[in-house]
């Protein structure tokens, strides 16, 4: 009887322990990052308790003998953000796949612009910031440019809407418009080959949307050797691939402004091996400034294909942007008090933050085409970039530790530009008694639409209507990198060929327009006798408040050729040092032509009215010959030392140079005589950098130093040779930090800059500020930590308006903020505002001084005011 008592007891002990051992169940599957390979060495714990598990060579985890209960399950690995999810176990096992983001801000972030072989920030001499779509979204941007106005060193005057835009560096000038220095990239090649060319800027051509994966902005360093005419930065826009399934559908639209937009993008593997992305936008409305008509309107479409092979890859890629964006120049603003301490104010009637020259009343203009046959534009095409790329990107191990990769591209690029500059801003009265009415008889002036007189007291604005054809540009780009790979030591030689086409026909005519905001009317002028003396408006075929200086039409093209070599040595486990030097030989041929005069019946009644006595056209006929050559040689040296694993400090000396391309062919030089022409500009830098990474955060500290021999470039706005040369010294600091919920990034940049040759030597370049610096605090809520706040505090200190240091520019900070609630685990609201306070800040002015003691109308461009846009997105 004990013995069977014995056996049953033993019977029930076991039941009990199967059951308990039934109640333990397993959590396994893979860590893979955001592109979908495998990272070993990741931690996986499940919070509040010891159970846990690192993954192996493939990724793969297993976490034994978990109980049943509701668990958060946390991954985490230097370099990405920590993943979290919550896990219920019942009695079964549970696969759970991880995907690690990266950590823009991570020392461990690897960075691949402006360097040969990618290396991890902490082993990299150089200055560089990785900005994410979360990281960009933060500061509420409206157009590429405002995304680059958080990155420190780089000064992005956003003021000009979604081009057009003035990109510096590190106390370089904005010498003649555009980023001279500064080269915009789109997956490691240029967008076109010179970044300051007048009216097609690099970011013209050039649109941010859910296509891209990240932006990576090399400051100095090796940016001068490892691509041309980039001494400066370059910031490149890095595209997804696919290789992780997913896309995103988004909608958005003004609640204050006309705007709607939609983004979409989706990419994922197809085959072995074999994976697809694509995506774009498309977008119409009236634009965050009053115009009166649809001034947005167009937008873009990208695609590539991935195909993996044992010891590599290729990868396809295109794109299509058609666009037609509003161009916002000069708005007029008056200005009292002093040049030290000036108080800037609105016009009557004129928003300068809100509202624009553009109106529609001026929607046409006419004249003589560039090959002198009557043509007529549609001002409402204004930025219209029009873009077919296709390209091809491999990479391949050849074995024996060498490598080759090649990027290579061909761009079909065309368009226009097409937007009212102000010639002046003054009253009815002193436009009639300048020595242009009375040379002209102007005696009284009316609107052109029946209105009735001018009142002398009405402010007006001459007008000359910026209405250039992109003719041709195309490019074609290729690189080709070959690295051999030893024991410490690692050498590239590389070779760069590019070949840009510069086609354009500079078509303006002249208008006088009213000095309001809303819904602007045309002006004739007349004479004594009560007759119009203009057409609807247009007082010239031509520049005429310039002088007709500016019919004209380029046709030429740019040859570049540039071979390099970069060394990497690992001297130590903390030493590395790296060099770097780059050969470019540019040719150049074609034509440009200057500005014609003739009598023309332009409107074909038959009779010839006051502007068509002195009609403007193109002297096709008696071109300039453009053919010469240029060489320069660009270095740079680096050496980074790691102090600890989360600290290290860097070196850097650097030479490089930038060519102009049709900002020299105004100067009457001989230009088939290659040793006169001053195609070249070289900027010299030092840096001194330190970075450190903390549990929560990160920073990095860079001095810089630049001297820039500048030989001068063309302002069409001012129609002026701008020649100087410049020095600046300065610090940047960057930094984030995180604890619990909150979020915190921001950055500084202090430059003293000062000018140092011609009759401004000593002085400050013009629009310099000594401080530029962004701060954006954020905070993550709600029980899956799905919704999210924050702002933005983009800023700078005072500057100069013009190189003669006699008007200040006051000192501004935008606040933006924004606001993410989580609807779903995939669907989100978004509320963005930006420039909540309307602020005025004015980053440029055509005038230098103003007369201390009156009212004084000046010609300004200051970034947008407020605008409020909601959108809502699903991802998938």
């Amino acid at each position: 009887m004990k013995s069977i008592k014995n056996k049953l007891s033993l019977l029930l002990v076991f039941t009990m322990v199967s059951f308990l051992v039934s109640a333990q169940s397993n959590i396994s599957g893979t860590v893979q990052d955001s592109e979908g390979m495998p990272l070993p060495g990741v931690n996986i714990i499940l919070d509040g308790t010891t159970n846990g598990a690192v993954s192996d060579i493939d990724g793969n985890y297993s976490i034994t003998n978990v109980e049943n209960g509701t668990y958060t399950l946390t991954a985490s690995y230097l370099g990405f953000t920590t993943f979290k999810k919550s896990v219920t176990i019942d009695g079964a096992d549970v696969v759970v796949d991880v995907t690690m983001a990266e950590d823009a801000e991570s020392l461990d972030q690897v960075i691949v612009t402006g360097v040969t072989n990618p290396r991890s920030r902490i082993e990299s001499s150089v200055s560089v910031t990785t900005m994410r779509p979360k990281t960009i979204q933060q500061s509420a941007p409206r157009t590429t440019a405002e995304i680059f106005r958080t990155i420190p060193g780089i000064r992005s005057e956003s003021s000009g809407g979604e081009g057009n835009s003035n990109i510096a560096v590190r106390g370089v000038p904005v010498s003649s418009g555009g980023s001279k220095y500064v080269q915009l990239q789109e997956d490691g090649l240029p967008v076109l080959l010179f970044g300051d060319i007048a009216f097609a800027t690099a970011d013209i051509f050039t649109r941010f949307d859910n296509n891209i994966g990240r932006i990576e902005a090399i400051r100095g360093g090796s940016a001068s050797t490892l691509s041309s005419n980039s001494p400066g930065a370059i910031i490149n826009l890095i595209s997804k691939t696919g290789k992780v399934e997913g896309g995103s559908l988004a909608t958005s639209f003004g609640l204050d402004y006309n705007s709607f937009r939609t983004d979409f993008d989706y990419g994922s593997p197809i085959g072995e091996g074999l994976y697809f992305h694509m995506g774009g936008f498309y977008r119409v409305g009236e634009g965050i400034r009053d115009a009166g008509y649809t001034a947005n309107n167009g937008g873009q479409f990208k695609l590539n294909l991935t195909k993996e092979f044992e010891n590599g890859y290729v990868r396809l890629y295109g794109k299509y942007l058609n666009d037609r964006a509003i161009a916002y120049l000069p708005n007029p603003i008056q200005v009292t008090g002093t040049n030290d301490d000036p108080n800037f104010e609105n016009i009557p009637n004129f928003d300068a933050n809100n509202q624009t020259l553009h109106t529609p009343y001026l929607q046409q203009s006419v004249g003589l085409g560039e090959d002198g046959q009557l043509r007529s534009s549609d001002i409402s095409d204004g930025m219209n970039p029009i873009s077919t790329s296709i390209g091809m990107e491999l990479s391949f191990d050849l074995g024996n530790d060498y490598k080759v990769t090649n990027n290579g591209r061909f761009s079909s690029n065309s368009g226009g530009f097409n937007s009212p500059f102000p010639a002046s801003v003054q009253t009815a009265s002193d436009f009639l008694a300048s020595d242009f009415a009375t040379d002209r008889g102007y005696d009284a002036l009316a609107f052109a639409n029946g209105d009735g007189a001018v009142n002398g007291s009405s402010i007006i604005t001459p007008v000359v209507l910026f209405d250039t054809k992109l003719n041709n540009f195309n490019n074609f780009m290729n690189d080709i990198r070959l690295t051999k790979k030893f024991d410490n030591f690692n050498i590239t030689a590389g070779f760069f060929k590019a070949m840009q086409n510069v086609s354009m026909s500079w078509l303006w005519n002249s208008y006088l327009l009213e000095g309001v905001g809303d819904e602007a009317r045309l002006i004739d002028a007349l004479d004594a006798n009560g007759d119009p003396l203009s057409v609807n408006g247009l007082v010239g075929y031509g520049a005429a408040f310039f002088g007709n200086c500016c019919q004209r039409n380029y046709d030429t093209r740019y040859n570049t050729s540039a071979p390099y070599l970069a060394v990497g040595i690992e001297a130590s486990e903390k030493l590395n040092i790296d060099a770097s030097i780059r050969f470019d030989k540019g040719r150049v041929d074609g034509t440009f032509s200057g500005p014609v005069t003739s009598v023309f019946d332009i409107n074909n009644d038959g009779e010839i009215s006051q502007p068509e006595e002195t009609v403007q056209s193109i002297d096709l006929a008696n071109p300039t010959t453009v053919n010469y050559d240029y060489d320069y040689v660009s270095y740079s040296i680096g050496v980074n030392y790691k102090l600890q694993d989360n600290q290290a400090v860097f070196a850097r000396y650097s030479r490089g140079g930038s060519a102009k391309a049709d900002r020299i062919l105004f100067t009457g030089l001989d230009f088939t005589d290659s040793d006169a022409i001053n195609a070249l500009d070289f900027i010299n830098q030092a840096e001194f950098g330190y970075k450190r990474g903390f549990e929560n955060g990160s920073l990095y500290a860079t001095l810089f130093f630049a001297n820039t021999t500048e030989e001068g470039g063309f302002e069409a706005t001012t129609n002026s040779v701008i020649e100087n040369d410049y020095k600046s010294f300065g610090l940047e600091i960057e930094g984030t930090y995180r604890v619990n919920d909150f979020g915190f990034r921001g950055g500084l940049t202090f430059t003293d800059a000062e000018i140092t040759s011609g009759d401004n030597d000593g002085n400050t370049p013009r629009r310099q500020p000594d401080f530029i610096y962004n701060f954006i605090p954020t905070y993550n809520f709600g029980n899956e930590k799905q919704n999210s706040v924050g702002l933005s505090f983009i800023g700078q200190s005072k500057a100069f308006a013009q190189d003669n240091n006699e008007l200040v520019l006051p000192g501004f900070v935008i606040i933006n903020s924004f606001i993410n609630v989580g609807i779903t685990e995939n669907l989100k609201a978004n509320l963005s505002a930006n420039n909540i306070f309307d602020t005025l800040g004015i980053t440029e002015s055509e005038e230098g001084s103003i007369v201390e003691g009156q009212t004084n109308f000046l010609r300004v461009r200051p970034v947008p005011g407020r605008s409020i846009s909601l959108g809502l997105s699903y991802n998938f």
